[in-house]
């Protein structure tokens, strides 16, 4: 059995006081939320929530009633990010998938935005909620709670390394990887990639399938750093301002958001899309775009699997925990490509 991890361990990692460990951790004042979530993220990384039992003991499960799977209030939650609500190309449509697959078990919804402090169930009665989905990125701190309250729990298009729960995802590096090697047997030769990396676990699968690929190719030039910042506005910045001779062939974005933005950039600067520059996205959801290639999610069926997910924990609690991965579709927009061929031949 590994060492316990002490909390000045963990203000050692964070880059804090021990006292503002001990307050983040008991939920005290004196800290402020931003630096409290960054604590508790760092405990959970170094494995203080998977030892310190007298915080979060393992409670007995309860004895399930014979009544069927299929009852009880299921909490959708969603992250209190302005991009991720129901309304968006994306996550509306994995809300949909939801929703209709707990219409059909018979099931009761109930819908929440994350609120603002982790003590989300002084407001909710835990007892009365069967399973939890939540819907993108969600805070340590409310994962947290949920894990301590032992209430069945599906991560759609997200993980936490503080907790261990089942996650369901798309197979992003295959499909990234994919879409890359299609790039390289059309002959692109120079690559950048675009997005925001810190944003989402995603986000990252896919830069790391792209640059798997272009690693095995031999074609992994110098990357841009400022293309990879946390805010998009800044990607949009520094391709206004990158040098001509450094702009790529083909810029591969982390979804089609990010590639709109980075071809409107582009074009404000003269660059022809595809035929100087190429731009490609992933999701599928700006389909009017001369992206080059994107790939298709079905963002209904990651909804769908979602709950069946829940349904499957709900019953079987001490199975190991699992993490789901659905293929999606390369999609090329063939007019592009033949303007690009059209070029070449010239």
């Amino acid at each position: 059995m590994g060492k316990k991890v002490t909390m000045q361990q963990i203000a050692d990692a964070a880059g804090v006081s021990k006292f503002a460990v001990s307050r983040a951790l008991t939920g005290k004042p004196g800290v402020s939320e931003q630096t409290r979530e960054m604590i508790v993220r760092t405990a959970g990384q170094l494995g203080y929530f998977k030892t310190e039992t007298k915080r979060y003991p393992v409670e007995p499960q309860p004895v399930r009633s014979s009544k069927p799977v299929q009852s009880g209030t299921i909490l959708i939650l969603f992250p209190n990010i302005r991009s991720q609500n129901r309304s968006s190309l994306y996550w509306g449509p994995v809300f949909d998938g939801i929703s209709a697959r707990l219409n059909e078990q018979g099931m009761d919804i109930l819908t929440l935005t994350e609120p603002s402090s982790d003590r989300m169930f002084s407001v909710l009665n835990p007892e009365a909620i069967s399973g939890i989905i939540t819907v993108g990125s969600i805070s340590t701190p409310i994962l947290l709670e949920i894990y301590r309250l032992q209430i069945p729990l599906v991560m759609v298009d997200h993980e936490d390394p503080a907790i261990h729960g089942d996650t369901v995802f798309t197979d992003n590096i295959k499909c990234m990887k994919e879409l890359v090697l299609m790039l390289v047997s059309k002959g692109y030769r120079r690559f950048q990639f675009a997005g925001q990396l810190p944003d989402a676990a995603s986000f990252r699968e896919r830069w790391l399938g792209y640059r798997t690929v272009l690693e095995e190719m031999q074609l992994l030039t110098l990357q841009q750093a400022d293309l990879l910042g946390p805010d998009l506005k800044l990607i949009q910045k520094a391709i206004t301002e990158m040098p001509l001779e450094d702009i790529p062939e083909v810029i591969v974005c982390t979804n089609d958001h990010t590639a709109v933005i980075v071809l409107r950039a582009l074009q404000s600067r003269g660059i022809a899309v595809p035929e100087r520059c190429a731009v490609t996205g992933f999701d599928n959801t700006s389909v009017d775009e001369p992206i080059l290639a994107t790939v298709h999610i079905n963002k209904e069926n990651l909804g769908i699997r979602a709950v069946d997910q829940l349904l499957w924990r709900m019953d079987h609690p001490h199975e190991p925990y699992e993490r789901k991965l659905i293929y999606s579709d390369l999609v090329v927009r063939d007019e592009y490509n033949a303007i690009r061929e059209q070029n070449q031949g010239e």
